[in-house]
């Protein structure tokens, strides 16, 4: 009997690792003006002063991280020809998920000497970290670059913001200099800071926009040279995703997803060139694995809402009100073992949290004195994507 895999004898790939999302390129094409601001902002760890706090805005896709990455190499390597610069050390943290205390214990581990005991997970508090956090960075000496990425998720982010940058002028520190380096995708972050941390930061902020097509086209040809054999992808076909990327939400990352399942897409096929057709299909495929991830995302109880109101749709029973969801919802969560939601109040409030997160469209109705005024709701996506993304959920995690 043949192996499965015995008919497999070619592809189209060549460094297929060039389109993943963990790929870090070793140019960044098309962000001169954020890495001048950066190189900048940074430009007094060559001399062997405090360097200024950044902040870097921009939704998700846009470039933040791989900038940042980009600009730690090349400084740490500048470092090293500066008879000025003092020994540089870089701390990348992501804050998604995290405490203050956890941030700051990691922080102190990270210093920590080889043979030393790691800081305690309990029986202290975050004051007893950040003093251990002093304590490690003036022995270890140098210019320390923190770099907090998702850092509008972090609990306490004040604290951490009104610590840090004071360290040295409150006498915390005196043989090391510290910088933040803080990515979010929230371009109101700074707004949400306190009035005291604002006045002190006094950091660099470079904003990341949306790319245009023109500059996705840049960075997909110069992708698809790498990850493709030669001849294998189209121009047309690199010009269509940077299009449909460009229309959407310009973002870079879902574009160069476009190239790779594009190129999957026409593997499949035994096709030898990627063309628009291929990248048309893989539009639906990157859609639906986008809304796939969106949906595992949210609540149990608010995906039981959207398989209500994807089975009520099949049956051409939308829009629906919220009282007619209910009934249908409890149903739902009965066959899945789960207790409902007791009131209507907390289904109301699942709908509207679901209507501005994008998955339903809500009619006011207004009947007067006989009816009142009231919601009705219907999904604005497609019910099968819902639905089979709900099996697929269930099956991974029963």
């Amino acid at each position: 009997m043949s192996s499965p895999f015995s008919d497999i004898t070619d592809t189209i790939f060549d460094e297929k690792e060039v389109l993943s999302e963990s790929y870090q390129p070793e140019a960044i094409l098309e962000r001169e003006k954020e890495i001048d601001a950066f190189s900048h902002a940074l430009q007094d760890v060559l001399f062997g002063r405090e360097p200024e706090n950044v902040f870097l805005y921009g939704k998700a896709g846009l470039g933040k991280t791989a900038v940042t990455t980009y600009m730690m190499s090349e400084l740490q390597a500048e470092v090293t020809t500066r008879e000025e610069a003092d020994d540089l050390y870089v701390h990348e943290l992501n804050c998604n998920g995290k405490t203050l205390f956890m941030v700051v214990r990691r922080l102190v581990n990270t210093l920590l000497p080889p043979d030393a005991s790691p800081f305690p997970k309990r029986g202290l508090g975050t004051g007893d970290a950040f003093d251990e956090l002093y304590t490690q960075l003036d022995r270890r000496g140098g210019t320390h670059l923190l770099v907090f990425d998702e850092i509008d998720h972090l609990d306490e982010v004040d604290t951490l913001l009104y610590e840090l940058p004071r360290a040295r002028s409150n006498g915390h520190i005196t043989d090391a200099v510290v910088g933040i380096i803080g990515i979010s995708n929230n371009y109101t972050f700074r707004q949400s800071l306190s009035s005291k941390v604002r006045d002190t930061l006094m950091e660099t902020e470079i904003s990341f926009s949306p790319y245009d097509a023109g500059e996705l086209r840049t960075i997909l040809t110069n992708r698809a040279e790498q990850a493709f054999a030669a001849e294998a992808c189209d121009s047309s076909a690199i010009a269509k995703a940077a299009a449909l990327s460009a229309q959407d939400m310009g973002n870079a990352r879902q574009a160069i997803d476009l190239l790779r399942v594009g190129g999957e897409v026409a593997q499949r096929a035994n096709d030898q060139t990627v063309t628009d057709e291929h990248i048309e299909e893989a539009r639906k495929l990157v859609q639906r694995g986008r809304l796939q991830n969106k949906i595992r995302d949210q609540t149990k109880h608010a995906q039981y809402i959207l398989e209500t109101i994807a089975k009520l749709e099949q049956r051409d029973e939308i829009p629906a009100r919220s009282k007619t969801i209910q009934s249908r919802y409890e149903q739902v969560a009965n066959a899945y073992g789960a207790s409902p939601l007791t009131t209507l109040k907390s289904i109301q409030d699942h709908l509207s949290d679901l209507h501005m997160l994008g998955f339903l469209i809500r009619h006011e109705r207004n009947q007067g004195r006989s009816g009142g005024q009231y919601y009705e709701y219907e999904l604005d996506l497609d019910p099968l994507i819902v639905l089979e993304s709900r099996e697929e959920i269930e099956r991974s995690t029963g």
